[in-house]
């Protein structure tokens, strides 16, 4: 019996020789498992809620820092004609220049009239119909503001066309994600005819209104999906741009100026609009 005993103290040490060639953080481990054995419940509770803290606080900051771009261009944008081109030029140099349909973006520092001295990006973009899209496209995600730029002296002529260029604008699922500063420009003050800021602002409404019936009944038509726009305003409600997530602000100005070549531009609205960002 003794020799019995004897031999199977020794198969066990001999398997517990193994076990820890095997894996040598096994004293560790029972080390470990006995201490916290002997540790309170409560103190252990403590730790690992301590511990599970420490880790949501690390995914959270990394998918944050992550996903967090730098947003600090400011783009120009609106149909043909509109007077974009001669308000980047004025922005940026104050002076008069004779300009022509752009047919690519242009884009330069600008400085805007603050204490803080902020310094954005102004990228002008080719108003064509065949082009903005994918101008719009390539640039939204950098969008910390967008100067929608409107003919104020034929907008009853060119109304439906403006409408639509923001319906696609307001329902683009990157622009609504990050809400950049919606500034509607309402140039051309200088001529007689032109329309108010405010009368601009409504008739865009009922307009918009409009479209989102419209746009919405094809959708339902097809398969129902969205793709990637999103429901323009409140459902159920009359549309009005105060229901979007983004600050919308409506203004009246002048790139040409009422000396024209000669004369400023009447751009003071506009500047403190962008000074503000």
């Amino acid at each position: 019996i003794e020799g019995d005993t004897h031999n199977t103290g020794g198969d066990m040490d001999e398997k517990a020789n193994v076990e820890m060639s095997e894996n040598p953080f096994a004293p560790y481990a029972e080390s470990l498992r006995q201490q916290l054995e002997e540790q309170d419940p409560v103190f252990l509770i403590a730790v690992v809620v301590a511990l599970a803290v420490v880790v949501i606080t690390c995914v959270f900051l990394k998918y944050f820092l992550s996903s967090k771009t730098v947003r600090s261009a400011v783009l120009l944008v609106g149909l043909c004609d509109a007077g974009k081109t001669l308000l980047f030029t004025r922005l940026l140099s104050g002076k008069f220049k004779r300009t022509q349909t752009s047919i690519t973006d242009s884009s330069a520092p600008y400085k805007a009239k603050n204490e803080r001295g902020s310094t954005w990006t102004l990228i002008d973009l080719p108003g064509h119909d065949s082009l903005r899209s994918q101008y719009l496209e390539k640039f939204k995600s950098s969008a910390r503001a967008i100067v929608f730029v409107v003919d104020g002296a034929i907008f009853q002529k060119e109304v439906r066309d403006v409408a639509e260029f923001l319906y696609v604008l307001l329902t683009d699922a990157v622009i609504s994600r990050n809400a950049p500063a919606l500034l509607v420009a309402c140039n051309k003050q200088d001529i007689t005819m032109a329309k108010s800021a405010k009368l601009i602002q409504q008739q865009l409404e009922k307009e918009l209104n409009t479209l989102r019936v419209t746009h919405s009944a094809a959708l339902s038509s097809q398969d129902g999906s969205v793709g990637g726009s999103v429901y323009l305003g409140k459902k159920g409600k009359d549309f009005e741009f105060s229901q979007l997530p983004l600050k919308v602000e409506f203004l009246e100005c002048s790139a040409r100026g009422s000396k024209a070549e000669e004369g400023e531009a009447d751009i003071e609205m506009l500047e403190k609009s962008l000074a503000k960002l």
